[in-house]
């Protein structure tokens, strides 16, 4: 049975980072696509990034372009999401989801649906 938990979040003050870590259990890691989304209160969950099963495809959405990176470990069963210069808009509960044999981040690669498996979710809090 497939498993995701994340870890890493926390209170950072506004242009400070973290890094969070998605720990894969179940299965081979190399099988999945991974996606990174997030969710604030009173607002949808919207895909924040997204690494194909191999790594050599990334995306981001627009408002994390050029702050955010991520990075799989297939060897560690981790993938990871580093957090730059965080905003206090970028505060939200971040899940990581998992895509077996998916395209490779291609298409709507934000498409909630198209995740079976789930982290149980991490809070990021940004604030002075």
């Amino acid at each position: 049975q497939v498993q995701l938990v994340e870890s890493g979040g926390g209170l950072v003050q506004p242009g400070g980072s973290l890094r969070l870590s998605c720990a894969f259990a179940g299965s081979r890691l190399d099988y999945y696509d991974i996606g990174w989304f997030r969710q604030a209160p009173g607002k949808e969950r919207e895909g924040v990034s997204c690494i194909s099963s191999r790594g050599g495809t990334t995306r981001y959405a627009d408002s994390v372009k050029g702050r955010v990176t991520i990075l799989r470990d297939n060897g560690k069963n981790t993938v990871y999401l580093q957090m730059n210069n965080l905003k206090p808009e970028d505060t939200a509960v971040y899940y990581c989801a998992a895509d077996h044999m998916g395209d490779g981040c291609s298409g709507d690669y934000f498409y909630t649906e198209l995740y079976p498996y789930w982290g149980q979710g991490n809070q990021v809090t940004v604030s002075s």
